[in-house]
């Protein structure tokens, strides 16, 4: 996606091998194309939350072999394969761009989707399988495909206005904060309840079990914690320079930081790579489904 400027300082452009984009965008393609099969083939894994993680390991996997794509035709271009500039080259450019716009607001979506339905399953456990119905999941995982395909297409149509430019910038903002604020609210619930428990006069039985529940409850909050942490660290960098790309666009100091774009393009890619080891990797069904799909055993069937 193109949002570099020409460089007017003396900061130099940071340029990334081509092989490190290559190596990054395989290796997040194979992880990510290895989480929907996964989800697909186990009926164990048909619930609204592993629905999510699906919804966004195929956002990831577009933007991993877009961006592989891409950087072959890169490569072919250098070599004199293809023209930079003919007509066929810049509309494969502009669906390429739409791809990778739809596989960003896709993630973040699908991200801030799996926010949404931990909070109900911590704050409205009981009622959750009534609330998030298999239903109403495939509805909202329809909507947020569609929009994002819609948005995309508006962004690159539209690629030179403020205003498209400042609304991507203010989804990601806005949609930072709620995660921030569920996940928040969610880890500070778990350590609330867990320190209650504890406080609760030993039982026969009862300890060992609100023992079990604090742990689990705090490897939960963990978990939720780094994949926001995540989150956060890849994605930032990119969104910054946006709003660096828009409220001063000239300035000598914002040019400067803006010369690590591929920089920002690199830790992006990295996050589609980093995701499977957080949400696929913590889950017990889905390694299991992982070790008999490399072992080509009968995944279908657990003991």
């Amino acid at each position: 996606m193109n949002t570099t400027t020409v460089n007017q300082t003396d900061c130099p452009e940071v340029k990334v091998p081509v092989p490190l984009f290559f190596t990054i965008g395989v290796v997040s393609l194979a992880e990510n194309l290895l989480v929907v099969v996964s989800v697909i083939l186990n009926r164990n894994l048909h619930s609204p939350m592993f629905c999510f993680i699906c919804s966004l390991a195929a956002f990831n996997t577009m933007a991993s072999l877009t961006k592989t794509w891409e950087t072959l035709m890169i490569v072919f271009a250098n070599v004199g394969q293809l023209e930079k500039k003919g007509s066929s080259e810049m509309n494969l450019d502009d669906v390429m761009d739409s791809l990778l716009c739809m596989s960003f607001v896709g993630s973040i979506s699908s991200f801030l989707a799996i926010a949404v339905d931990r909070y109900i399953t911590i704050f409205h456990a009981l009622r959750y399988h009534n609330i998030m119905t298999m239903r109403r999941t495939k509805a909202i995982l329809g909507v947020i495909w569609i929009t994002c395909g819609v948005s995309a297409v508006l962004m690159v149509r539209f690629s030179h206005s403020k205003f498209i430019m400042i609304s991507f910038v203010v989804f990601f903002v806005v949609s930072l904060a709620i995660i921030c604020f569920l996940y928040f609210y969610m880890f500070m619930l778990a350590r609330i309840h867990a320190r209650k428990i504890a406080a609760l006069p030993s039982s026969s039985g009862g300890k060992f079990g609100r023992q079990r529940w604090r742990g689990s409850s705090m490897r939960g909050a963990l978990t939720l914690t780094i994949l926001f942490g995540a989150f956060v660290v890849c994605w930032t960098p990119f969104f910054l320079h946006l709003i660096l790309l828009t409220v001063c666009p000239m300035n000598p100091y914002c040019e400067c930081y803006r010369s690590l774009f591929q920089l920002h393009v690199v830790l992006m890619m990295s996050h589609a790579a980093i995701d499977p080891a957080i949400y696929a990797f913590r889950s017990a069904e889905l390694r299991h489904t992982f070790r008999k799909m490399l072992l080509c055993s009968d995944w279908k069937q657990r003991s």
